[in-house]
């Protein structure tokens, strides 16, 4: 009887550990984030270089010994400015000539200008001939010729006088001199004296490639001219030596109308402004230009989506926790994201990992990515 019993028991526990081995958990542990709707930038990373918004060579006008140079070398120096003073001896000569010969000019006049005053009465009154009257005439436009000719040339006088004072055409920073005080200056190749940087604000050029170009146009968006009825506008960030971000935006403000055949690139230039000189004219950055926006676009990590041969898909997490294979459309890439353009809604529930062991219908329980590996899942 006893032996009967023990063997009923031990049968018990036989049949109950090969139940408990046989079956399966009703459920997969996954992890599940919410597909997101936002605005997605899509920007586009090319090799750019600083060049100042205005770059001027200060060239002597007149031929002369250079005097005296006002500034101090690097320094910021303001619009007509005196930088450079060269000798003024015989342009100050020819300038008091000329000023000698229009008043002696002038005083010719008012004689011609009297003398016909005086004989135009006469002629009238058949006192004088029409010969006399005619040479009176011819004597007062000569004259008159005369000092126009005269205020011309004093003119000329003046301006060569005023060039020997070199002055700066603009406000910026300006270069060493490039000629020593002393030395003969004259217009042509050796009358480059220095140069003068405006660069508070400063241009950015880059290259693009003719099939930027043409996706930009599939996106409505014509690179170099502003839209006003976007909400967002073509802007560019500029990455330093030392891979920090520049703060200030820049807009692009001109795009090359034609392609070079040779490299199949087109030229785009960008504004910065650029206050405290931290951008230098003629070093190369990183420039990160926005292309576009995605306006409120789906975006799921990328890890969920799986690709095979009939196409692309994700598992989502129904609400009666059933896992569903859903087929999407996708669009660009950003970091560890990707945008779907069709197939997903907002805030649905996406399955991020664990997937791949799953099949369409089977149910499916969220956890934590820790548990994942730990609690694969239980009764």
């Amino acid at each position: 009887m006893m032996l009967r019993k023990f063997l009923l028991l031990l049968f018990g526990l036989v049949s109950l550990l090969a139940c408990k081995k046989e079956r399966t958990p009703d459920y997969a542990a996954v992890v599940v984030e919410p597909a997101i709707q936002e605005d997605v930038k899509l920007y586009g990373e090319y090799v750019g270089r600083i060049r100042a918004y205005r770059y001027v060579e200060v060239r002597a006008r007149v031929e002369g010994y250079l005097q005296k140079m006002m500034f101090e070398e690097g320094k910021r120096v303001g619009q007509d400015e005196v930088l450079f003073l060269i000798d003024q001896s015989q342009y100050k000569a020819r300038l008091d000539k000329a000023e000698a010969q229009l008043k002696r000019d002038i005083a010719a006049f008012n004689k011609a200008q009297r003398d016909l005053e005086r004989l135009q009465p006469l002629y009238e009154q058949n006192a004088a001939s029409r010969l006399d009257l005619d040479n009176a005439v011819a004597a007062y436009e000569s004259a008159e010729a005369n000092v126009a000719m005269s205020k011309a040339d004093r003119a000329q006088y003046q301006l060569e006088f005023d060039f020997t004072r070199v002055r700066s055409p603009l406000d910026g920073i300006i270069s060493e001199r490039y000629v020593d005080i002393g030395a003969l200056v004259s217009p042509g190749n050796s009358s480059l004296l220095a140069t003068v940087v405006q660069s508070d604000t400063v241009l950015v050029d880059f290259k693009m490639t003719a099939l930027d170009y043409l996706r930009s146009r599939e996106r409505n968006v014509n690179i170099g001219q502003t839209d006003s009825t976007r909400s967002w506008q073509p802007t560019v960030r500029v990455t330093l030596a030392d891979n920090s971000v520049y703060p200030k935006e820049g807009i692009v403000d001109f795009a090359d109308p034609q392609v070079d055949p040779k490299t199949g690139t087109f030229g785009v230039r960008a504004e910065l402004a650029n206050p405290d000189q931290v951008l230098l004219p003629g070093q190369f950055t990183k420039v990160k230009f926005l292309l576009d926006v995605l306006e409120k676009a789906i975006v799921v990590p990328r890890k969920s989506l799986i690709i095979e041969k009939g196409g692309s898909f994700v598992y989502v997490m129904r609400r009666d926790s059933v896992a569903e294979k859903r087929f999407v459309e996708t669009g660009p890439e950003r970091d560890n994201e990707i945008v779907i353009e069709r197939g997903l809604g907002a805030n649905e529930q996406v399955i991020t990992e664990g997937q791949h062991k799953l099949s369409p219908g089977i149910r499916v329980k969220s956890v934590a990515a820790s548990e994942l590996n730990v609690n694969p899942g239980k009764q």
